[in-house]
């Protein structure tokens, strides 16, 4: 992928004029998260004891480490489209997405520090007391944390479905693309907000949509649009 880019700047550059006026540096900064989330295949899913969790934290503590950077690097993206968006008169759409996305990352930042490095201390602790005892601390803020997880997930679908209607209004992405990224969007806003007590398979969806990496597959190809859109005109130009 990161051949591909460099051969579509290196294209760019030799047309006058077309890289100061592109989408690439938005589109690179969306598409690098989901560059480094794969990574995770090969991690499998966080462990569900406290004992495997202890015996695999340096792991866990890169898994969230990676996410929190792709995190960073994809607001960085938002904001680079944001200004992009505004240059070509869209300011309304935009604004509201990356207020989401300012509002989103921060919260999202904050979960992946409980989960990969403050659960990490909480656990070792949990070993030296009798089994089965927990602190009254632990639950309360445990459900905070689930609250924090909901509002991030559902401030990314909400932002990325603003960001598909500015591009669409700039003519960026078809009526029928906006469409698709709208319908799943509103999916996964829904999901995320249905109780784990809501049978299968809406549980599984709930669960999948909840995942910290799924709401970057979005902005993830949104990225490869906004590639796709300039090597369309590089050719086109040529």
């Amino acid at each position: 992928m990161l051949v591909a880019i460099r051969q579509l700047i290196r294209q760019q550059s030799n047309q006058k004029g077309i890289i100061a006026e592109s989408y690439i540096g938005a589109a690179l900064f969306l598409i690098i998260p989901w560059m480094l989330f794969p990574i995770f295949a090969g991690m499998g899913p966080p462990p569900i004891t406290i004992s495997d969790w202890l015996a695999t934290s340096t792991e866990q503590q890169v898994r969230y480490t990676i996410l929190i950077t792709g995190g960073v690097i994809a607001i960085m993206g938002f904001a680079l489209l944001k200004s992009k968006l505004e240059n070509y008169g869209e300011r309304f759409y935009s604004t509201l997405g990356f207020i989401a996305i300012s509002v989103a990352m921060p919260l999202f930042i904050l979960n992946m520090v409980f989960w990969g490095y403050y659960l990490t201390e909480v656990f070792k602790y949990f070993v030296t007391l009798p089994q089965g005892k927990r602190p009254e601390w632990y639950l309360p803020i445990k459900s905070i944390f689930n609250v924090i997880s909901i509002i991030e997930v559902w401030l990314l679908y909400c932002a990325t479905a603003l960001f598909a209607i500015a591009l669409h209004k700039v003519n960026v992405l078809t009526y029928r693309a906006k469409q698709w990224y709208l319908v799943i969007a509103v999916i996964g806003m829904i999901l995320i907000l249905l109780p784990s007590s809501v049978p299968a398979p809406l549980s599984i969806a709930s669960y999948l949509a909840a995942i910290p990496a799924i709401p970057f597959i979005m902005p993830y190809l949104i990225g490869l649009s906004l590639l796709r859109l300039k090597a369309l005109s590089t050719h086109q130009m040529a």
